[in-house]
């Protein structure tokens, strides 16, 4: 196993860092490409989110991959190497493997056991798949990640100590209030229509706002959104174009935004002219009486969507991923997230074991299948000495060399694949390969057929597993 991780998080990341470097959807697909057009790389693909963005390959060798993923990273988010670096972390084997499964437990977030993660693992798996870049290691890996995340949170309290990013950002605002108490009966603005925004709106509608407006650039798609959450709010839910943005902030009381924009959605003046005729729309009465005095902003986007200057507004209170990250640091840790530890620890040993288990498979199946060749070809010389051995005769002389055979093999293929489960077991089958002369050619046909899924012996494992070599070096760049 081969796995590498270069990345950068709120973790290791400030900020402003962060917020250059957050990737678009197209800019992923173009890094997760070119990732496997560099030499080192056989597949790739991104784990982007609102405070992380991570770059996982295959690669063949150690040194190489980092420098070619880390420059990578760098020319697609525009942050220079130089400045990049020190925030890079970077991940081997199954201290890779480890770091994915703390990921998917919420381990790694901002906000500990927060579950919307998994969603976000799920994407980048699906990203790999679409353009074919996940091979035979990631899809066992993402797909093996979402099994242990999902455990995690079955298994255990982790849902008490963590919540999603919007619920946190939520509270930050309310307060000391509950925020269902202090959402009720509020106007709330809720911009854009992804999976972030979609759970603010949920969790608003259900806190008893009273009217949702949901803009987006796609009005389909707020359309829809809105049309799911009529029921639960106790007004009206609709959706607006984004044009329709700057008409609708002076009515609004909770304003929370995430989109893909790569500005500013809300910049200084529009926020400025919305208090001001929101001042105007009191003065007149025509506020209405829920209307509060403070307008709250929730701003999730990665590049921010709301100007940082509305910290400075009067009458405004911003939260953004910034001030985020300072309130969870503050975050007590729960009782649980060490029986998560244990069960990521556990699910990191078994994966392990398993990839290097897998990578004996080929050559052990050209083992059995050159023996085989050994015996058909003795038999057929056989033949040609004994002409007259009747069917019978022939059948049980054939079935004893078989016997012999799988005899002779079957206690070292077992035992082989039993040490190559171990740590450091990579080497087995170049043992085996050397000891038995195999062709190497007769190994990666095996190899080949593991990857369309048509293995002869109906194992598992990965194409070329057999022929990768373990790289001592592991840790941080």
């Amino acid at each position: 196993m081969s796995l590498l991780v270069v990345g950068l998080s709120h973790r290791s990341a400030p900020v402003s860092v962060l917020e250059r470097a957050s990737l678009a959807a197209d800019q992923q697909t173009k890094l997760v490409q070119d990732s496997l057009a560099a030499e080192p790389a056989t597949e790739a693909t991104v784990l982007a989110t609102c405070n992380r963005i991570e770059l996982y390959a295959d690669v063949d060798k150690f040194h190489a991959g980092v420098a070619e993923l880390s420059t990578l990273l760098a020319q697609h988010t525009g942050v220079g190497l130089d400045e990049l670096t020190p925030y890079l972390y970077v991940h081997y084997e199954d201290r890779a493997v480890h770091h994915l499964f703390s990921v998917a437990c919420g381990l790694d977030s901002m906000v500990v056991g927060e579950g919307q993660i998994l969603g976000q693992i799920k994407d980048a798996l699906a990203l790999g798949q679409e353009l074919h870049t996940a091979g035979r290691l990631l899809n066992d890996l993402f797909q093996q990640a979402l099994r242990v995340g999902k455990r995690a949170h079955s298994e255990t309290g982790i849902d008490k100590a963590g919540q999603s990013l919007v619920t946190f950002g939520l509270e930050q605002l309310a307060g000391d209030t509950p925020v269902a108490g202090w959402a009720a009966g509020r106007r709330a603005l809720v911009i854009g229509a992804g999976s972030m925004s979609s759970l603010a709106a949920t969790t608003l509608a259900r806190a008893g706002v009273a009217e949702l407006v949901i803009a987006n650039r796609t009005l389909d798609r707020a359309r829809r959104l809105a049309e799911s959450l009529t029921g639960l709010v106790a007004g009206a839910a609709r959706a607006v174009p984004m044009e329709r943005v700057a008409a609708e902030l002076p009515h609004a009381d909770v304003v929370v935004s995430c989109t893909g924009a790569t500005g500013l959605v809300l910049t200084a003046d529009m926020l400025t002219e919305a208090l001001d005729r929101r001042a105007e729309h009191r003065a007149e009465g025509a506020s209405g009486p829920g209307a509060a005095e403070t307008v709250a902003l929730l701003d999730l986007a990665m590049p921010r969507d709301i100007d940082a200057a509305a910290h400075r507004l009067a009458g405004l209170r911003l939260v953004d991923i910034e001030s985020l990250a300072e309130a969870a640091a503050d975050e007590p840790m729960a009782a649980d997230v060490d029986q998560v530890r244990a069960i990521v620890s556990a699910e990191v040993a078994a994966f392990g074991a398993a990839q290097r288990a897998a990578h004996i498979t080929p050559t052990v199946v050209a083992l059995r299948t050159m023996a085989a060749d050994v015996v058909a070809g003795e038999i057929a010389r056989l033949d040609g000495r004994l002409p007259d051995l009747d069917e019978r005769q022939r059948a049980e002389i054939t079935q004893t060399v078989r016997r012999v055979v799988d005899k002779l093999l079957h206690a070292p293929t077992v035992r082989v694949k039993q040490l190559a489960s171990t740590p450091g077991g990579a080497g087995y089958a170049d043992a085996l390969r050397e000891l038995f002369d195999l062709d190497p050619q007769a190994v990666a046909a095996v190899s080949r057929a593991d990857a369309n899924g048509t293995r002869p012996d109906g194992g598992v494992g990965r194409p070329g597993a057999a022929a990768v070599q373990t790289d001592p070096k592991r840790g941080r760049a």
